[in-house]
C-alpha cells in the first residue's frame, strides 16, 4: 500500500509552518493492530500564505477567526501536496455530509488540525478504502468530558493503564475521532462516541469495535478497526487504514 502523509507544525502568531512533526506509521489491517512496514511519507515546509485557496474553499471559512483560517488553510495545503504525490491535479477540497472532506474520485483521505499542527493522509482507494487520522494535544481532557465521550468499560480500562506520560483519556478521544473518520466514508451515517468501543494499548496500537449495524464491505460487515498511536512533541497522533482486499 502506498500512503502519502503531509504534516506541518506551525506558529499561530505568524501562521507560517516551522517544521514537520514526525510521521505516524499507518497500520495494516489484519496485522493485529500494527505493522513494521512504514509507508512512504513526504516532509515539507508548508507556508499557507504561498498557497492561495480556491474561491470555493475560501467561501467555506470566510467568517472564521484568523487562527481557524490558518489551520483550515494549512490542512488544505497539506492535503493538496499529499494528493500531488499520488498524481492528482489540484482541485478544491470541499466539505460534504457532517463536514467530511470531499476527496477526488478514486481517493481515500483524512485531515486533522489542532492548535499548531495540521496533517493530511491520502491513498488510492484501489489500495485503501478509508483512512482516519487525528491529532490532539497530549493533555488531559477537561473535567466532565471523559464521561461524555467514553463508555464505562473504557474508563475502567484507562484507569488500569500505566503512567507513561500519556494523557490516556485524550488518546481515547483521538482514537474515537479517527474511528469516525475512517467509518463515515463507508458507513455514511453519524457515529456517536458511545456507538464504538475502543481499547488503547501501551504498545502503540488500539482496537475498535463498532456497536451499530455495520455496512457491508466487499461482502463482509465492517465492524472492527485496528490503528496506531504515538505521542511526540506534545501531541497525541492516531491513525487507521482500511485496506482494500
Amino acid at each position: 500500500m502506498a500512503f502519502h502523509v503531509i504534516g506541518a507544525k506551525f506558529g499561530l502568531r505568524d501562521d507560517v509552518a516551522r517544521r514537520i512533526v514526525p510521521k505516524v506509521n499507518l497500520p495494516l489491517p489484519g496485522s493485529g493492530g500494527g505493522s513494521d512496514r512504514e509507508p512512504p511519507a513526504t516532509k515539507c515546509c508548508v507556508r499557507p500564505q504561498l498557497h492561495p485557496l480556491f474561491p470555493e474553499e475560501e467561501a467555506l471559512n470566510a467568517q472564521a477567526v484568523a487562527t481557524r483560517r490558518a489551520e483550515f488553510t494549512t490542512a488544505l495545503v497539506c492535503a493538496r501536496e499529499a494528493l500531488a504525490k499520488i498524481g492528482c491535479s489540484p482541485v478544491p477540497i470541499l466539505t460534504g455530509e457532517w463536514g467530511a472532506p470531499c476527496w477526488p474520485e478514486g481517493v481515500a483521505g483524512s485531515m486533522t488540525h489542532c492548535q499548531g499542527y495540521c496533517a493530511a493522509a491520502v491513498a488510492r482507494d484501489s489500495e485503501v478504502i478509508a483512512l482516519g487520522i487525528d491529532a490532539e494535544p497530549n493533555e488531559p481532557l477537561p473535567d466532565g468530558v471523559p464521561g461524555v465521550i467514553a463508555r464505562r468499560e473504557e474508563l475502567t480500562f484507562l484507569a488500569s493503564l500505566p503512567v507513561l506520560g500519556v494523557a490516556w483519556d485524550r488518546l481515547l478521544f483521538s482514537a474515537k475521532e479517527t474511528v469516525y473518520k475512517a467509518w463515515f466514508p463507508v458507513g455514511r451515517r453519524f457515529l456517536d462516541f458511545h456507538e464504538a468501543t475502543v481499547a488503547v494499548l501501551p504498545d502503540g496500537t488500539f482496537v475498535a469495535h463498532v456497536l451499530v449495524t455495520p455496512p457491508i464491505l466487499r461482502g463482509k460487515p465492517l465492524t472492527n478497526f485496528s490503528g496506531r498511536w504515538t505521542v511526540v512533541d506534545g501531541l497525541v497522533l492516531t491513525t487507521i487504514a482500511v485496506e482494500a482486499q
